[in-house]
C-alpha cells in the first residue's frame, strides 16, 4: 500500500474521527489515487486499457478519475450462462478481469452453486463479498485477506459514532440470519462482535442466507411481473412462499419476544425498517408501551425498502416505538468497506480514506470540483475507496446524494458531508454512461 493511502487510513483510526479538514486530505488523495492508480493498471487489464484509452497517465485532479470509475453492474457482468450450466472456472475467469490477484488457480471441483464457489474462493485467500441478488443476478466483488483486516479494524473503530463506542457491555440482537456472503449480514456478524460477549449475541435465524435462494427468488418474481411465468410455476413458487412462511413466523415471534424480554437492558438493536416494524408489533401484542427501552440501547434501521411496501411514516413509527435511545446512523454499501458516519446533526461524515465524487445522472461528468466550494452539489454518487487492494475501487454507485461542501458541518466538524436525503436513481433512469462499455471490455477479456 503507498504512503499517501496509509496516511489516510491512520487518520481514520485516531482518537478523534472526521476532524481533519477538507484543505489537508484532498491533497493526500490526489497523492492516493495516483498511486493506486499506477499500480492497479498493472493488475486489472480492463482498468489499464480504460486509462490508455482516455490518455490518462496520473492524476493531477479529481476530473481525471471519471473516465476510469467502474460502475457497480460491472460486478454482475458475467454471462448468466456461466451460473446457469455451473461453469466455475469460467466465472473465476470474468472475475479475474476485475481482480488484482489471480483467482484462475483454484480448483472448483465439487461445487454446486454460487454460495460454494464464493466459499472456495474464501478458502483460498480469495475474500469475494456478494449481493443477495435481489435483481435475479448476484454481484461478486473481489478482496484480498488483508482488505477483510481492515475492514474489521475500521468497522470496530467506528460503530456507534459520535454517541457510543463499543465495549462488549450491550447484547445485540440482528433481526436477519446469523450466516451468509451478503454484505448486510457480514456487517452484522462484525457488529456482534464488537458490542456484545458470545453469550449475548441473538440473531433471527442460524439459517444461513443463501445467494442461490434469493437470486432464484428475484428472477421468478420477475417472470411473474413480466408475464412469462407459466401457471404452474407460479403455483409450486407460492406453495413454496407459504411454506417458507411457516417456518419463519414462529422463529420471528421467538426473537422478538427475548428482544423485548431484554429491553431493560442495554441492547444494540439492528435491522431493516420492515423488521422493527414486526418487533413493533409483537410489543402491541403484548401491550408493551412505546419508549419502554434502556436509554444506552442503540438502535440502527435502514435499507430495505426496494419492492417493500411501507406506511408513508414508517420511520416515525419506528423512532417512536424505540423512544429515547442512541440512533447513530450509517451510509455504505457492498462496494465499499467504509462506513459514513452520521452526525448529531443529521449529516453523513466522510472517512479519510474515501475520495467522495459527486456526478451527474449519466456519470459522465464531475459535479464536486474545487469550483463548487461552498455549494450543494446533488448528483450520482462515486468514489475511489483506498482501504480496497483487492481490486481497482474506483466505483459509481445508483445513489442519489446531495454533497455539502462547505467547509464546516453544522455539528461544528469539518465538512464536506452528506445530507440524510439518499435515495436510489430508479431503474430505468440509472443509465450510467460507461457501463456498455466496461460490459464489453470483460466480455472481449473472456473472448
Amino acid at each position: 500500500m503507498d504512503k499517501a493511502s496509509g496516511t489516510l487510513l491512520e487518520l481514520g483510526l485516531a482518537d478523534e474521527l472526521f476532524v481533519v479538514p477538507e484543505q489537508e486530505l484532498r491533497p493526500l488523495r490526489l497523492e492516493a489515487a495516483n498511486a493506486v492508480l499506477a499500480e492497479r493498471r498493472q493488475q486489472v487489464p480492463i482498468l489499464e486499457r480504460r486509462a490508455s484509452e482516455a490518455g490518462i497517465q496520473s492524476v493531477t485532479r479529481a476530473a481525471d478519475l471519471v473516465p476510469l470509475l467502474f460502475p457497480h453492474t460491472a460486478y454482475k457482468s458475467y454471462p448468466a450462462g456461466f451460473v446457469e450450466r455451473k461453469r466455475w472456472d469460467d466465472l473465476a475467469r470474468w472475475l479475474n478481469t476485475l481482480a488484482s490477484d489471480d483467482l484462475t488457480k483454484v480448483d472448483f471441483s465439487g461445487v454446486s452453486d454460487e454460495d460454494e464457489w464464493v466459499d472456495r474462493l474464501r478458502e483460498h485467500g480469495h475474500f469475494v463479498m456478494a449481493t443477495s441478488g435481489t435483481t435475479g443476478k448476484c454481484s461478486f466483488l473481489p478482496h484480498s485477506a488483508e482488505d477483510r483486516e481492515r475492514k474489521v479494524t475500521t468497522f470496530n473503530r467506528i460503530l456507534g459514532w459520535p454517541f457510543t463506542r463499543p465495549d462488549r457491555s450491550h447484547a445485540y440482537f440482528w433481526l436477519g440470519p446469523h450466516k451468509g456472503l451478503n454484505s448486510a449480514v457480514d456487517a452484522a456478524e462484525l457488529g456482534s462482535e464488537a458490542w456484545a460477549t458470545p453469550e449475548n449475541r441473538f440473531f433471527l435465524t442460524d439459517e444461513r442466507l443463501r445467494l442461490t435462494d434469493v437470486s432464484r427468488m428475484a428472477a421468478m418474481r420477475r417472470k411473474m411481473a413480466d408475464g412469462s411465468a407459466t401457471p404452474s410455476e407460479i403455483q409450486a413458487f407460492e406453495q413454496g412462499q407459504r411454506a417458507h412462511g411457516r417456518q419463519v413466523d414462529p422463529a420471528i415471534e421467538s426473537f422478538a419476544d427475548a428482544l423485548l424480554d431484554h429491553r431493560h437492558e442495554k441492547l444494540v438493536i439492528s435491522g431493516l425498517w420492515n423488521q422493527h416494524l414486526l418487533i413493533r408489533e409483537r410489543a402491541r401484542a403484548r401491550g408493551i408501551p412505546d419508549g419502554d427501552f434502556h436509554p444506552e440501547t442503540v438502535v440502527s434501521a435502514g435499507g430495505g425498502v426496494k419492492n417493500v411496501r411501507l406506511p408513508e411514516n414508517y420511520k416515525e413509527q419506528v423512532s417512536e416505538f424505540y423512544g429515547q435511545v442512541l440512533r447513530p446512523g450509517s451510509y455504505g454499501m457492498t462496494e465499499t468497506f467504509q462506513l459514513m458516519q452520521r452526525c448529531e446533526k443529521l449529516r453523513y461524515h466522510i472517512p479519510p480514506a474515501l475520495f467522495p465524487l459527486v456526478l451527474d445522472r449519466t456519470g459522465e461528468t464531475l459535479l464536486n470540483t474545487e469550483d463548487t466550494a461552498g455549494q450543494v452539489v446533488e448528483g450520482r454518487f462515486a468514489f475511489v475507496d483506498f482501504s480496497i487492494t483487492g481490486r481497482w475501487s474506483g466505483t459509481i454507485t445508483s445513489d442519489k446524494v446531495a454533497l455539502d461542501t462547505n467547509p464546516q458541518c453544522h455539528c461544528g466538524r469539518p465538512g464536506p458531508t452528506i445530507l440524510d436525503t439518499i435515495t436510489r436513481y430508479q431503474t430505468d433512469d440509472d443509465a450510467i454512461g460507461c457501463a456498455g462499455t466496461i460490459d464489453s471490455y470483460i466480455r472481449g477479456a473472456l473472448s
